[in-house]
């Protein structure tokens, strides 16, 4: 019986050392989980964990929702319209990592499965006609536009969007990854992915945000899409890769007002992979793609991979090119007057290497100084890590 006790007792008393030894781990706390729906009238935050977001959640003017690093907030299309909408006043704040980022994803893993972050700030827009209000096409119907250029909607950190790309109710088109309405300075769009969505990875309304670090992988539309206005102007590094479908990778466009002003973005990789074809068989084939008075300074930027294109029925291939000007109305403005410049940039596997017009009438000749190639160019530099990895694949490559 001694024996036995002493057995015992000794077989406790190194449980207890082990478990007091200083090589034990950390005890792990688990993820937390839950739905997210509604309309958020309070702050509120939301730890490490897996939740669920349902319905057309809403964040109101002088509320702010914060996620913890490494959370994953998971959306089934089977719902119904689902999206997570900042309204005016309203913060969101991502507080990924770059191993442990915010990942907003879709139950069913299919591009255009729902609508995306949509964000609403205070920042001033330039509407069609020179307006300063527009209405959003998003299905919220919500009017945007504001007079606080600093405006601050939060802060978007290692943060990952995948199959965005629905319609909601009646909305005119379908959503992007991230679209921005408005969105101002004080705002930080750093280190973010829009993984396969159905529409454009980012599009901005107007606002003066700028985004650094950004991904825009496999999105079926443009890659970077803006209009009314939008002035961004400490943007670098942004990276496309167009594989399966994919349109432009940058539409830009200013509503048809000739601006002073316009957004500047360094370290620019645009690729299309072979094999890619444009989303309604059509001619958007280039990787850069200015009209309606679109304009901007580009800088240290890599071009690869924009070819030809031979529509399906066999009768009309478009030639891809660098650089293509729409419309004559931006070239006589933009171009001519030197408010279009593309500094350092390379060019590989790319039909037309020379910007041309969309049509022949549009004879398109740079200033001196405002297109310069170059074969130096390096293009955006991302690191690579959870943040920008899928099912296994560094999208930074």
């Amino acid at each position: 019986m001694k024996t036995k006790l002493f057995a015992l007792a000794l077989a406790t008393g190194l449980f207890l050392n082990s478990c007091s030894s200083s090589d034990d781990p950390t005890p792990v706390t688990p993820p937390a989980t839950g739905e997210i729906t509604g309309t958020f009238t309070a702050n509120k935050t939301y730890a490490y964990g897996n939740y669920t977001l349902k319905g057309i959640v809403k964040i109101n003017s002088g509320v702010t929702v914060t996620f913890e690093a490494g959370s994953t907030i998971t959306i089934d299309k089977a719902t119904g319209d689902n999206a997570l909408v900042v309204l005016k006043g309203g913060k969101l704040i991502t507080q990924g990592t770059a191993d442990k980022p915010v990942v907003f994803t879709e139950k069913s893993k299919l591009p255009g499965s729902w609508g995306g972050i949509i964000v609403y700030g205070d920042a001033p827009a330039k509407v069609a006609g020179g307006g300063t209000t527009g209405t959003s096409e998003d299905g919220n119907k919500i009017s945007y536009g504001g007079t606080n250029a600093a405006d601050n909607s939060g802060s978007l950190v290692y943060t990952r969007v995948e199959y965005a790309g629905s319609k909601l109710a009646d909305g005119e088109k379908e959503n992007n990854g991230f679209t921005f309405y408005s969105v101002g300075s004080g705002t930080t769009l750093d280190h973010l992915v829009s993984y396969k969505g159905a529409d454009d990875g980012f599009e901005f309304f107007g606002g003066t945000v700028s985004m650094t670090n950004a991904i825009s992988y496999g999105n079926y539309d443009d890659s970077f899409d803006w209009q009314d206005g939008w002035q961004g102007s400490t943007n670098t590094n942004w990276y496309a890769y167009q594989t399966g479908k994919g349109n432009y990778g940058m539409e830009i466009e200013a509503s048809l007002n000739d601006n002073a002003f316009g957004p500047k973005i360094s370290n620019i990789t645009l690729k299309r992979a072979a094999g890619n074809v444009p989303e309604a068989n059509d001619n958007q084939v280039d990787a850069f793609q200015f009209k309606r008075e679109g304009n901007g300074e580009y800088s240290n930027i890599i071009i690869d991979g924009y070819g030809n294109y031979t529509t399906t029925d066999g009768k009309t291939t478009y030639k891809g090119s660098a650089v293509s000007i729409l419309d004559g109305v931006t070239n006589d403005h933009q171009v001519k007057t030197g408010k279009i410049k593309l500094l350092n940039v390379k060019i590989t596997n790319t039909t037309n290497i020379n910007p041309i017009g969309a049509t022949d009438a549009i004879v398109v000749a740079f200033p001196t100084g405002a297109f310069v190639p170059s074969n130096t160019a390096t293009g955006a530099s991302l690191t690579a890590g959870a943040w920008a990895t899928v099912d296994g694949v560094d999208l930074t490559k």
